[in-house]
């Protein structure tokens, strides 16, 4: 140790016996001053030293907040040695316009911001683009679950947003704020390009002008409900005809309640009807359901017989009016008639599916009961025009609809704008306008799938079911009595009743009645039996 460092050591020593003696000769005072002994003398001296810093403590504290909200610096920084400047604390700027909005509708925390360097706003030709991330710990499904407030702190409505999740990051959102109410402007039909080009089945254009849809209708049926002028008939007429272009080789039954609203399809539906009757409706669910039994028939043959399962051709049955064939006259024989069509037409739309056998209803009267609950459960996808009230908006989308992620009402929609609907499917909403196509590009799709069929027809390898639609063409009538028909396919029994049975054998189809109760067959139901092998 050299001869400095023992001179600090005897000061540091001197120092200490110094404080020593001053600390005793303090307490020494404290201790005859208030008479108490040492034990408490000490005490009562450390604790008074403890409470003074403290309080010394708490006044440095208050110092600092107050001049860090005047913008001083803490005191930390200015203390700091000359020379060195301390370092800032880094700050982020935030977006300000989506802080406030998502902070405003709970998307985010109080806390939280919109970084501005994660976040970018572009003007594209329908509305603003907001692309940005969310902070940790929230996610895109927290501005979709807000998004009415969203579009409220925005200044638009429910309508004008359009919401998108990106595929590689649950942060990441894509907003669409549209610059005019949607639809204000028609886009214009597509091309059978792109209808061709579309994965699924497209039914209408969303508020960006791009193709929306469904995926597919073999396995999902489709109740679309509105008042009425709403569009309806124009936007299935649409669906029919993309149908034709993009489904491939399906067969088509109509049931037209307004007599002439399908009737452009007559000519490729494997059966078309135009009639309000009940009756006609029934034995339509009928010839489905029936078709239905004999391929799960054939597919539980082939599961016994450890086969393949079998491939059916696609069957798409759209009514329109749907209400009407449920209603009654509130008396018994008419209840019971209603409670029998709706079994059956639940039957249909809950167990056809796997059939290959799928049911479009529409309705103009979304009422509670005009049609049943047990049938409108069964529809995988719903679509709801322009309807007066929230309440009419549930029995087309379902009791839980308001319940569901970002639900658009359709009791806000612009009546005057007509096929403009909610599409809900798989617990998603969609706002999108069906296609309004000019007659003579539908005439033109229709002829060329009727061309295509007549060479599928003739293709046929010669039955007797065959011969007895030849046979009708050729005569031009709708109806032919059996005994008629006998004759031609080589049946010669002279007892009526053995002549029937051995008609319907050949044919496979059932009689019907027709003019003055005589038995006898329907071009439509033949023609149908023969458009598919089951």
């Amino acid at each position: 140790m050299g001869r400095d460092d023992r001179d600090e050591v005897h000061g540091q020593a001197a120092g200490a016996i110094g404080v020593v003696a001053i600390a005793a000769g303090g307490l020494a005072a404290i201790k005859d001053k208030l008479g108490l002994p040492w034990s408490a003398t000490v005490l009562l001296t450390v604790g008074v030293l403890v409470a003074v810093g403290y309080l010394a403590w708490r006044l440095r504290m208050a110092t600092q907040r107050l001049l860090a909200s005047r913008g001083a610096p803490p005191a930390a920084a200015q203390e700091a040695p000359a020379g060195e400047l301390a370092a800032p604390e880094a700050t982020v700027a935030a977006h300000g316009e989506l802080t406030t909005a998502l902070t405003t509708a709970g998307a985010i925390g109080p806390d939280q911001i919109i970084r501005a360097d994660e976040a970018t706003v572009t003007t594209v030709q329908t509305g603003t683009l907001y692309e940005f991330l969310m902070p940790a710990g929230r996610t895109y499904e927290d501005v979709e679950k807000r998004l009415g407030v969203v579009a409220g702190t925005l200044g638009v409505t429910r309508l004008h947003m359009r919401l998108e999740r990106s595929r590689d990051n649950e942060r990441r959102v894509r907003l669409l704020k549209l610059h005019e109410p949607p639809f204000t402007r028609p886009f214009p039909a597509p091309t059978r390009q792109q209808i061709e080009n579309f994965t699924g089945v497209p039914i209408g254009h969303d508020v960006t002008g791009e193709l929306v849809g469904v995926e597919t209708f073999s396995n999902a049926s489709l109740l679309v409900a509105g008042m009425t002028q709403m569009g309806k008939t124009t936007l299935v007429n649409g669906l029919i005809t993309c149908l034709l272009i993009a489904y491939g080789n399906f067969d088509l039954y109509l049931l037209d309640g307004k007599f002439c609203g399908l009737t452009r399809f007559e000519r490729v539906a494997a059966r078309y009807e135009s009639s309000d009757d009940p009756a006609v409706f029934e034995a339509m669910v009928d010839e489905l359901n029936a078709r239905s039994d004999r391929r799960y028939a054939e597919r539980m043959e082939a599961i016994r017989n450890r086969k393949p399962a079998p491939e059916f051709k696609p069957v798409i049955f759209i009514v329109d009016e749907a209400a009407d064939f449920f209603a009654h006259d509130e008396s018994a024989k008419g209840k019971e008639r209603a409670r029998r069509i709706a079994e059956k037409t639940r039957s249909l739309v809950s167990k056809s599916l796997e059939a290959g056998i799928a049911t479009v209803l529409m309705t103009q009267r979304p009422s509670h009961n005009a049609i049943p609950i047990n049938v409108r459960d069964q529809f995988q996808y719903r679509l709801c025009l322009y309807v007066a009230s929230e309440g009419t908006a549930k029995v087309a989308l379902g009791d839980t609809y308001f319940g569901t992620v970002a639900p658009i009402n359709p009791a806000l929609l612009d009546p005057d704008v007509k096929g403009q609907g909610v599409l809900f499917s798989k617990g998603r909403s969609t706002l999108l306008r069906g296609f309004n196509f000019p007659d003579e590009f539908i005439w033109s799709v229709v002829d060329e799938v009727h061309a295509r069929k007549k060479q599928e027809f003739e293709k046929r390898p010669d039955s007797p079911l065959k011969r007895a639609v030849d046979l009708m063409r050729s005569r031009g009538v709708d109806f032919i009595p059996t005994s008629d028909l006998a004759a031609d396919l080589g049946v010669t029994e002279s007892n009526p009743t053995e002549r029937g049975k051995q008609v319907n054998k050949l044919l496979g189809v059932p009689a019907d009645k027709g003019p003055k109760g005589v038995r006898g067959y329907r071009l439509a139901d033949l023609e149908a039996a023969l458009s598919s092998a089951v």
